[in-house]
Formats: structure tokens, sequence, C-alpha cells
């Protein structure tokens, strides 16, 4: 039976820190939401939610696009965040932004450049105004490109992450942003508390998905390369009521998985001849889930069954 751990609670790294976000969709809220877990006291300013013509409510959700979108999403990350709401386009919503930077540490963003000047919340102007706020901003992409549109896919298609024409399992550029953002978020929060003032951390959500994308760009999936299929002991076979995602990548691991299989195991090489694949396919094809879980606890395989 396998035993699952409780994982441990974060370090409250961030205790006693304020960050006030005006980040809407998925990647600063989950950023958010991973500094509140580390302690932070977290304030968000959303827009009011969008209104017909006859100033009913489009939808039942905020101003934040998720809460229609993801509603589970949206609730999930919002636990423990103090939304307040505003028209940072009006004076009154201004007012409220000025109260709510005087009290924060961390700013973050994920505007364009061209609608954080038109906000008054250019770097520059910022720092000038609140010279011990850091700012974090989150950006589709960097420097010049800064201003293009784009979302999770168009970054995951940029950085050569997409295969023919499914749609990936996840959205990992947006994922992978909040995490490089809460990252940002720690080292704006170490480097105030060294040089006594605020700095200013750009976060690409390209550079995000390019940084998941770097053993791709190096070539480490490639056909029949060991992680790219060329390895018999590090595939997804099918079972015999599913799958299964073998990683018995190391020799030790392979060697065992072999035995099972009753292949001969003289080294290592035995894993890249294709008469190996075929016998653990065969293998694995007449084993259930049950069955095949059962092993990897008995003989210490890496392995994890899917419908």
């Amino acid at each position: 039976m396998r035993v699952t751990l409780k994982s441990p609670k974060p370090a409250q790294s961030l205790k006693g820190v304020r960050i006030l976000s005006l980040s809407p969709n998925l990647p600063g809220p989950a950023a958010l939401q991973r500094c509140r877990q580390m302690g932070a006291t977290c304030i968000k300013i959303e827009p009011p939610a969008p209104t017909s013509l006859s100033g009913s409510p489009v939808t039942d959700g905020t101003g934040d696009p998720m809460s229609a979108y993801s509603p589970t999403g949206y609730r999930a990350l919002h636990q423990g965040v103090r939304v307040l709401i505003a028209n940072l386009k009006t004076d009154a919503g201004q007012k409220m932004l000025r109260r709510e930077l005087a009290k924060a540490q961390v700013l973050l963003t994920s505007f364009r450049p061209s609608a954080l000047t038109k906000l008054g919340l250019d770097w520059r102007t910022l720092h000038s105004a609140y010279p011990q706020l850091s700012m974090v901003a989150i950006f589709g992409d960097s420097g010049a490109h800064a201003e293009h549109p784009g979302h999770d896919l168009t970054y995951m298609a940029q950085a050569g992450l997409l295969t023919g024409l499914e749609l990936p399992a996840t959205l990992y550029a947006d994922m992978a942003g909040s995490l490089m953002a809460s990252e940002a978020i720690l080292q704006a929060v170490l480097l105030q508390r060294q040089k006594n003032r605020g700095h200013w951390h750009e976060v690409s959500l390209t550079a995000a998905a390019t940084h998941l994308a770097q053993p791709h760009i190096w070539g480490s999936m490639a056909a029949d390369t060991l992680l790219g299929g060329g390895h018999a002991g590090y595939r997804i076979y099918p079972c015999l009521d599913g799958r299964v995602a073998l990683a018995a990548l190391e020799p030790h691991f392979a060697r065992s998985l072999c035995l099972l299989a009753g292949v001969a195991w003289t080294d290592f090489g035995v894993m890249l001849v294709p008469a190996t694949r075929q016998a653990i396919a065969e293998f694995v094809s007449k084993l259930s889930r049950q069955a095949l879980e059962a092993l990897s606890q008995q003989h210490d395989i890496p392995l994890h069954t899917l419908p």
C-alpha cells in the first residue's frame, strides 16, 4: 500500500510583508497565493465587473476575467486575499490605489508598459513617489516585445513547446511565470532589506515558457534519445486497463524491470535495443494498473499508471 506523506507547511518567510496586486487572470493570482502561503499579507485591487448597456452585470463573476472562465481556480487562488474593487481610471480609484501603495512593500502587476504609464505606475514615477516600494511587473515578453498581445498558448508556441493540433494539458507558461513572479517578490524583499530601497523586477511569460523548454532546446527529448523514447524503460506503454508511465532510467531500476520482463540483463546497452522495448511492452500489456503499482512497490521501480 502506497503511503502518502503530508507536505510540510511553507516557511513564513514573508510574514510582515504587504503585497498589493493589480494582476488579473492566472500568473499574478497564482504568484500572490504562493506569497500568502509564505505569510505575506495580500491585497488585490480588481476593476468592477463588466456591465451591459442596461447597467446589469454581464457575468456573475468579478472584474477579473478568471472568475468567469475558471471560477474554481479563481476561488482557490484568492483564499485569504483581501479583494478591493476600484476603477483605476477614476479619481476615486486612483485615491484608493495611492492609499494602498503607501502601505505596501511590493506591487505586483501584469499590465503592458503603456498601460502602466497611463496609470502613473511606470517605474520611474512609482519609485519617485514611493522609494521604499518594490515592483514586480509580469509581461508577456520582454523589451520591445512587451507591448505585443499574447497568452499562454502563444508563449508556448514561441518557445517551441506545441506539437500537432492538441492543446497542452495545462497552462505551462502562466504557471511557470507565477513561480518566477513569486521568486522575484522574494528577491525584492531581500534587496529591500539589504539596500533599504525599492527595486524593479520584470517577469516575462515567454521567458518562463522558454525556461521550461530548455531540455527540448538542448535536444534532450529528440526522438530515439534516452529521454525521447530510445530507452526501453523510459516510455509510456499500454497496459491491461490503461497506460503506464515507466521511468526506470538508472541501471539499477532498468535491471529490475528487465528481470521482471524476462529480458537478460548484460549492461545498460540492453535498454537501447528494440527487442527489449518489445519485450517490456508485451509484459506490461498483460498486467492491470493495480498489479503494476504493486510491482512498483515490491521491486522499487519508478512508474505511475494512468486510465
